[in-house]
């Protein structure tokens, strides 16, 4: 029986699309273990199935070895291109068997630039199909779920579609040639170390290295501060007005001419009032800024999360531009529903009160999607999801509110004839700060009662010498806001971008610092390949692709473009690749050995312990082997970084776990650590195997429950739900 095949993008989203289009029950169907439905709407039969993401990656049109340049390319099964990918093959399988029967085919995928992508290669590919109709949604809510259905477009978005497949193949084009450069010219010394650029990831690089050479360069210059506070109950901290002396010997004059002066005068007072304007709603980055803020959650984690709440239909779509919310969302709604929740009763019925709901809109855009904001519904989640979910509630309810009042109090005192000026900021009416707490970080500095011409006690009087400060090094939420400012990247990829850099030993720590092989990478390509790293040259591209999505311009005028530009990198860089290599090499291995040397060997206390690669994955081992057979197991799917810290319990080295999109773990590498030991589970919980108590322990992976009579007997089992209460 012929039927119409919609297709999603993820398994969830398909569920939910099924759950909101069916008269009845939809039918769940497997095809090997992955879950398809069949359902009737309005008495048409329909068939919703789903991709795993991409189901197509690029790869050369023939492999001929590693050269370069190489442009020709071709889209292939996402799992015969990739190992990591061999799980997308029974999703692949199971619309090629239901694309047979299917008479109409909907995309149903993200509505964004990649899902248009990965809508297009699965009509393209395993449909066979030229064209097909176009679902548009931004919540997995049943009305908007249905709405977007029975209004769908008649073709996907061409535009879209266009300009996504561009992008990746111009990224693959860079990506593939940049990298098989850099490599080849460290090959050419006799070594060889995989290393990476792409088309904005060499800019990107160069831009933390060129403030690294800022904070390299500055010259801190001293000056001096004249501080005072005054004494109980009339408390103040107050400044000298020349605020910094840049002479040593007036400062040193000023502070000697009244440190023996005992009583401040105050001179004047003042108090003025500013409103604070309700915050804009969140775009993705402000989400992902805010986030990094409050929790110290990294973008990518912050968007792994949003993505997670948005398939639970709990949140707009994150993936965003747009700092603004249209009407048609429904306000009133969505508070009646927020209402319902404990949490946010009160705030909700507070702003449903108002004659009028408008919310204090940005100015960013997104001609697919508005700005992120809660649907309303309710579900269980865990902690971390919980946290941003709370953010983003609070955040929409406080953009409806009223301004919120904070008054300022300057008060000017005299010491003999030296001005001192002592000020605070309290808050004087809430307004949003009221409905966004505790988010809310400003500082309440209340300020005592004085009148004109009263005598305070000083407490104390100080002359300190300080330093102008060098700038701060980016951290990954304020290098995201630089290269959106900057036009870099699109909102999806900067956070990968700058995975991408730590995974290949570019970058290191939390505010981020160049590595030595960053620094080099970055060096040689200025020296011998500026175009690389020029990011007026990256931002030229990304507006060619704009132009594509609106139309304006040809996929195949951009791609001959950047192939004739990549010709002309690349040939200079061919011409220096030896001195290049040798450039590199250097940095390559004192870049290695900092990231895999994790200390002193604890068994034989001569050799030292490194990361190593071995047949089923990473592992720490002595360097003294076979002498010493010392050996640590590490996780997989995780990136290990020494942090030249010993466990307080057993003096191993400690390392730092970092688990994609997820908080860095610092975790001892000793497997029988007391300090991965807990008190005995339950009373009478014995091991099944030896009779001896459970234990709850620790490892790279997490808690699980362990014999403590380890290593003599191995028995192990995962954490139920209930153990972990």
């Amino acid at each position: 029986m012929a039927y119409e095949l919609i297709i999603c993008e993820k398994p969830s989203a398909a569920q939910k699309i099924a759950q909101a289009l069916a008269d009845t029950k939809p039918d769940t169907i497997k095809n090997k273990t992955v879950s398809y439905f069949e359902l009737e709407h309005k008495g048409k039969k329909i068939v919703i199935a789903c991709a795993a993401g991409h189901l197509f990656n690029l790869m050369e049109a023939e492999k001929n070895g590693w050269k370069y340049p190489v442009f020709e390319m071709k889209w292939e099964p996402s799992f015969k291109v990739s190992k990591a990918s061999e799980f997308s093959k029974k999703f692949y399988d199971t619309l090629v068997k239901l694309s047979k029967a299917a008479t109409d085919f909907t995309i149903a995928t993200d509505y964004d630039v990649e899902g248009e992508v990965i809508g297009y290669n699965i009509l393209n590919f395993i449909c066979k199909q030229k064209d097909g109709k176009r679902m548009k949604y931004s919540t997995l809510t049943k009305d908007e779920l249905i709405d977007s259905y029975e209004h769908a477009a008649k073709t996907i978005n061409w535009g879209l579609a266009n300009a996504g497949v561009t992008r990746h193949k111009l990224d693959w084009m860079y990506g593939i040639n940049l990298s098989r450069a850099l490599t080849l010219a460290v090959k050419t010394t006799g070594s060889f170390k995989i290393l990476s650029s792409g088309r904005v990831q060499g800019p990107a690089l160069k831009i933390l290295y060129d403030r690294e050479r800022e904070i390299q360069a500055f010259k801190p210059v001293p000056y001096w501060e004249i501080a005072l506070n005054t004494a109980s109950p009339k408390e103040l901290e107050a400044l000298h007005d020349e605020d910094k002396f840049w002479d040593e010997k007036k400062a040193s004059k000023t502070y000697t001419d009244i440190k023996n002066e005992k009583i401040v005068v105050v001179q004047d007072l003042k108090k003025s009032l500013s409103n604070q304007q309700p915050p804009n709603p969140f775009d993705l980055t402000s989400l992902q800024i805010e986030a990094y803020k409050v929790f110290k959650y990294t973008p990518s984690r912050t968007l792994q999360i949003a993505q997670e709440l948005y398939l639970a239909g709990l949140i707009s779509y994150p993936r965003t531009s747009s700092q603004q919310l249209p009407e048609s969302i429904g306000y009133k709604k969505i508070l009646i529903q927020l209402s319902k929740t404990k949490n946010y009763k009160e705030s909700a019925e507070f702003l449903l009160k108002k004659s009028t709901l408008k919310p204090n809109n940005g100015k960013k855009t997104d001609p697919a999607h508005p700005a992120i904001y809660p649907t309303g519904e309710h579900s269980n989640i865990g902690d971390q999801k919980l946290k941003v979910y709370d953010l983003i509630v609070k955040r929409f309810l406080a953009t409806f509110a009223e301004p919120a009042v904070r008054e300022t109090s300057t008060i000017n005192l005299l010491v003999k004839k030296e001005p001192f000026t002592a000020k605070g900021t309290r808050t004087k009416e809430q307004g949003w700060f009221s409905l966004y707490k505790p988010y809310v970080l400003l500082e309440e500095k209340e300020m005592p009662v004085l009148n004109k011409g009263d005598k305070l006690t000083i407490k104390k009087l100080s002359l300190d010498k300080k330093e102008t400060q060098p700038p701060k090094r980016y951290t990954e939420a304020s290098l995201v806001k630089e290269l959106e400012k900057r036009n870099l990247g699109t909102k999806a990829t900067r956070a990968s971008i700058i995975e991408n850099l730590y995974q290949r030993n570019y970058l290191d720590e939390k505010s981020i610092n160049v590595t030595e092989l960053g620094s080099k990478t970055v060096e040689v390509l200025e020296k011998y390949s500026p175009l690389i790293l020029d990011e007026k040259l990256t931002r030229h591209f990304e507006k060619e692709m704009e132009a594509i999505e609106e139309h304006k311009l040809k996929p195949e005028t951009v791609l001959d473009e950047a192939k004739k530009t990549l010709i002309k990198i690349l040939e200079h860089f061919k011409k220096h690749e030896k001195k290049i290599g040798e450039e590199l090499l250097g940095a390559t291995v004192s870049t290695r050995e900092k990231a895999t040397n994790i200390g002193l060997c604890p068994i034989c206390k001569k050799g030292k312990l490194s990361i190593r690669k071995g047949k089923f994955g990473l592992f720490i081992a002595c360097d003294r082997y076979p002498e010493c057979k010392t050996t640590f197991g590490l996780p997989k799917n995780a990136l290990t970084k020494p942090t030249e810290k010993l466990c307080e319990t057993c003096h191993y080295p400690i390392v730092q776990i970092i688990r994609k999109s997820r908080q860095p773990q610092e975790l001892c590498i000793n497997p029988n650590c007391l300090s991965k030991k807990v008190p005995e589970l339950k009373a009478g919980t014995k091991c099944p195997k030896c009779g001896s108590p459970l234990l709850v322990r620790k490892s790279f992976y997490g808690s699980f429950i362990g014999c403590s009579n380890y290593p003599k007997c191995r028995y192990m089992q995962k954490m139920k739900k209930e153990d972990k209460d």
